[in-house]
Order: C-alpha cells, then structure tokens, then sequence
C-alpha cells in the first residue's frame, strides 16, 4: 500500500498549476494532474512526464469527474484567468467556476478530501476601499464584460463555503492577487507578459488610461508558498495571498523599458470598462494566521521573469494566439 499522500491538481498545464505540480512533487506528493488545454500549455508540464509520482488526465472539469485513486487533497485552479481569455469565451468561464466547481466540491465530498479554490482579487471588482482586506464584499458590475470572471468566482466562494457549512467538507479558498513569474503566456493580455513582450519585439508600450492605476505584482514562488501553507491551515474562509507592495502601471512600464535597455516610447489606449483603478491585498490575516508575506523583491522577480522571456524562440515571441474557442461557449 502506497504510504505516500495524493492530490489532485486542476488547471495543472497552466501558470500556477504547473508550478503547484512541481512544489508538491517535491514535497512527495502524488500528483495527479488535470487540464483541458483551453488556456494551458503542454510545454509546462512535459518536464514531468516520466515522473513516477505524477499522473496527468486531459479533461473538462465542467464535465463529470471520475478518479479510481483515494484523494486526500484537491486543489481546483482549472479557470482562464486573463481579460483575453475570459472574454473570448465567457460561457466556459462561467462554467468552470460553476459547474466545475460544483463537480470538483462533490469529488472532495466523496473522497473526503480536503479541497482548496483558487479564487481571486477580482471578487472586489473596482474597490472602493483600499487596500483591500478580506472582509470588503467588493464592487463588481455582474453584467459588465468583467463579471464572467468577476461573478464566477464570486460564486465559487459561495458554493464552496455552503459545501464546508452543509456537508461539513474540509475547504480552503486563495484570494490570489496579480502574481508573475516564469511560465506566464506572453500574449495572454495581462499587464507584465504583454509589457515585457513588447520590449522583445521593439514595440512600444500600451498603457490603458492615464497610467494611474495600481497594481501589487507577487512572484509565483512566494505565491506558491502562501498557498502551501492556507492548504495545511486550519482556516476555512478566504485569505488574500499577493504582494502589498504597490505601484501604478506607468512607472511599472518605465521599469520594464529600463530592464530591457530599451528606448521605446510609452503610448496611450482608452481604459477598458470596470478595469479596476486600484489593486492592493490586505495580507494582515496571511501573516497572523499562515506565518506568511512575501520576500522575493519585484527587482529580483522582474529580472528572472525577464529572462525566461528571452530566452522564447523568435516563433514563440511573436505567435498570435490564434486557438478556436467557438466549441466552448456553444451551451
């Protein structure tokens, strides 16, 4: 009989995911990893393709789940996650945030298996307080182009916690605020792969509005490490996991032009509906209850996430994304 815990891992060919595979295959896990490629790549996890304790599943989380194995903890990260995804298809965003989390809870009930959601500060929309702690409800327009994501992860929290006070189910839920790091998609519209691709490929930079707004950038592994340590807690309510170190999206620009050695100019493109003007986690309750904040400085970040960058062949620095999404919104 094999000793050894198990977990499963939605959304496991993408960003995070990926990285989760490998933090809990170091950590001596088995690993089952589960993705449908809508947004994730299968670049991201062939380093793990012979590995003995990691098995992979190509599946729609939206679909029913089925696993022979015992389970003893599910992490569900299946979820587009940029503006350029979830607006290209909206249905499946929804979906997976619904439907997926629904099959996912009950997979967790029947395997009683602790479960831990990947929720996101997009659940406080355009804040109107700031920073933003856990116990602020948000400002979220549920019929804007941004409440296909916003709302289906409002949801997630719902059902999750109605699971955890109706059945008891052992869950944890991640606020995740913007983190980066190697394994990003370049041309996924989110502000530091789109800003580093441009300087790649001497373009200049597009910033949206007058360049005011702020954002919190954490690198993945400081990420990683917070949701780690939720998953072992004994706290079953939402924390905020990201970096309170703040910085408006103009001189975040001019620092990547300087990272980059580059001359190119700045220009100017309307700000896009409810894109929200200030982004910055509370993370008070991370460092009472987990022992946790970040320590990786974005200098250093930047610097490793620029890199890997660079080193992207000429195909992938100035591949479209050009995926057919029409069969996932059809129903």
């Amino acid at each position: 009989m094999n000793s050894k815990k198990s977990i499963l891992i939605t959304g496991a060919a993408g960003f995070l995911g990926s990285h989760l595979c490998d933090r809990f295959i170091r950590e001596g896990f088995l690993v089952i990893g589960m993705d449908n490629f809508i947004t994730g790549d299968k670049k991201n996890i062939s380093h793990l393709e012979h590995h003995s304790n990691f098995r992979f599943i190509e599946h729609d989380v939206t679909e029913f789940i089925k696993i022979d194995e015992n389970l003893d903890y599910i992490l569900h990260f299946a979820s587009p996650a940029s503006p350029i995804d979830y607006l290209k298809i909206p249905i499946q965003t929804l979906k997976v945030g619904s439907l997926g989390t629904h099959n996912l809870l009950g997979l967790a009930k029947a395997k009683r298996a602790r479960i831990l959601v990947a929720s996101t500060s997009e659940v406080y929309g355009d804040p109107l307080v700031h920073p933003q702690p856990e116990s602020y409800f948000g400002n979220v327009n549920s019929i804007g182009p941004r409440g296909v994501y916003d709302e289906a992860k409002r949801f997630q929290e719902s059902i999750t916690m109605a699971y955890h006070r109706f059945h008891g189910l052992d869950v944890r839920i991640v606020r995740i605020f913007n983190t980066y790091g190697p394994r990003m998609r370049l041309n996924d519209g989110r502000v530091i792969p789109a800003f580093m691709g441009q300087v790649l490929r001497g373009e200049d930079l597009t910033v949206f509005g007058d360049g005011l707004q702020t954002r919190s950038f954490c690198y993945v592994d400081d990420q990683i490490e917070g949701i780690f340590r939720l998953l072992f807690s004994d706290y079953s309510y939402p924390i905020n996991i990201g970096n309170p170190n703040e910085t408006t999206i103009l001189d975040f620009a001019k620092e990547i032009i300087s990272l980059g050695n580059s001359t190119q100019k700045i220009v100017y493109k309307p700000l896009p509906q409810n894109d929200p003007l200030q982004r910055q986690p509370d993370i008070t309750l991370a460092k009472k209850l987990l022992n946790w904040q970040p320590k990786i400085h974005r200098e250093q970040g930047m610097k490793i996430t620029f890199d890997y960058f660079k080193g992207l062949t000429q195909e992938e620095l100035y591949k479209k994304e050009h995926k057919d999404f029409s069969t996932y919104n059809k129903h």
